[in-house]
């Protein structure tokens, strides 16, 4: 499911009913604030933070100028969007870089948030920018955590420094000492987590923010607990004065309650966000990409950033001539299934394009499976075949079936994708709203 699509779907039936009006009265106004007050409570939106966001989102709308507009409802559209932002944070808040190294980020949790997997995913963004990063173990209390700290670490290729079940304060300075003798310019403290706050929990990682002063401390969140997640990140903020918040499985939370609340009940910003369960599924938090999502405007800058993750500068140049000059093969086509696959969900991707979002109910998912049968129905296909797709009929499809292991209903198929990706780019090829027009009709 998309990011936020519960929400969205009620804010762009809200709106459909606004936008394009000539003309609005006070009371159909009211009557929007009363349904997206409504939408934001369903939502899951903090209580205080839903009566005050409506309450600025009423006091702009009803403004004489909105009501005299020529377009009232796209003003109104404007309006919700500036609060949301607003709401979310204003602006993306980097992660602040130590005065001298190793830059220490502190991370914390609950358990179940994913915090020790989160540290792993930090780890590896922190990785793509130049950083040299060591996880440090600092969780001795919970069974096997510091070996799936390990796993975490080798999955992203850094260094795990253990001590085993010693005193996490001194594994800490030990890790300190050991990065600046190594070279390592970062350092993440995987910190023990519980079922429920507690003092213990609490005096521990206090005392780590005092001896070891961490640049940043983290808090891990699971956004699939709602407001349980503010709950959470509201206390710890009021005994550490965390920087800020890292939200893990908001791909899986369709409401988006915490995300929306987080901030204006701790005053502290939502830095990243987890998407997926890959290594490479961390996301800055841009909270005006967040709102535009959520008003199913898209995410453009978002989508562009995933695919330069998933595509080479080299292999974007080999792709952009063949479809300029219409070469585009099988075998090309495998090699884009393969790329798509680590930029997640095609749904989701798909909800980022604007205009498109909301429309493409349960687009499907490119997995492994799929992966595996397409290689094998295009391995089992002549060189000619590959080239030439027009010549595969009856009797070539039921040879490939047979080799491949597959049916030739799935070979159908991958011809059929294989042709309705070759008109997608050829209409994206020609650019601009015309070419996006072209998209959303094949779709």
């Amino acid at each position: 499911m998309a990011l936020f699509e519960n929400l969205s779907d009620r804010m762009n039936h809200i709106f459909s009913k606004l936008r394009n009006r000539s003309k609005l009265t006070e009371l159909e106004i009211k009557q929007a604030m009363r349904e997206i007050r409504v939408a934001l409570l369903e939502a899951d939106v903090n209580y205080g933070v839903v009566k005050e966001f409506t309450a600025k989102v009423s006091e702009k709308a009803l403004g004489e100028e909105i009501l005299k507009s020529l377009t009232p409802g796209q003003q109104i559209v404007k309006i919700v969007y500036d609060e949301l932002v607003a709401l979310m944070g204003s602006t993306h808040q980097k992660l602040a870089v130590g005065d001298r190294p190793p830059t220490i980020y502190m991370m914390c949790g609950l358990q179940g948030a994913g915090k020790t997997t989160m540290c792993g995913k930090l780890a590896l963004y922190l990785k793509k920018q130049g950083k040299k990063v060591l996880l440090v173990a600092c969780d001795v209390y919970r069974p096997a955590a510091i070996k799936q700290l390990k796993i975490v670490a080798d999955r992203v290729q850094t260094e795990c420094f253990e001590m085993g079940q010693i005193k996490p304060l001194k594994i800490a300075q030990e890790a300190v000492k050991y990065a600046l003798k190594n070279g390592y310019d970062t350092v993440i403290l995987d910190t023990a987590g519980r079922l429920h706050i507690d003092e213990a929990l609490m005096d521990e990682l206090v005392g780590l923010k005092k001896e070891m002063k961490p640049t940043e401390i983290l808090l891990v969140v699971d956004s699939m607990t709602g407001q349980d997640a503010v709950t959470v990140a509201d206390a710890f903020n009021k005994q550490l004065d965390i920087t800020g918040v890292i939200m893990t499985k908001l791909d899986g939370d369709t409401r988006g309650g915490a995300a929306l609340s987080i901030k204006a009940v701790t005053g502290k910003p939502i830095k990243f966000s987890g998407t997926g369960e890959k290594p490479e599924d961390i996301e800055a938090f841009h909270p005006e990409r967040m709102a535009s999502r959520i008003l199913g405007m898209g995410d453009v800058l978002t989508l562009i950033e995933k695919a330069q993750d998933a595509f080479t500068q080299e292999e974007a140049e080999k792709l952009s001539k063949k479809m300029r000059e219409n070469s585009f093969t099988l075998e090309d086509y495998l090699e884009q299934l393969e790329s798509m696959k680590k930029m997640g969900n095609l749904g989701d991707m798909v909800a980022m394009i604007p205009g498109l979002s909301g429309r493409l109910k349960g687009a499907p998912q490119i997995d492994e499976k799929q992966i595996s049968h397409s290689k094998a129905i295009i391995r089992s296909m002549t060189p000619q075949e590959r080239r030439n797709p027009e010549i595969i009929k009856a009797s070539r499809r039921k040879r490939i079936a047979n080799g491949s292991g597959t049916s030739i209903q799935e070979v159908n198929q991958l011809l059929k994708q294989f042709e309705m990706m070759k008109d997608m780019m050829a209409k994206m090829q020609k650019g601009g709203l015309r070419g996006l027009r072209a998209l959303k009709g094949m779709f």
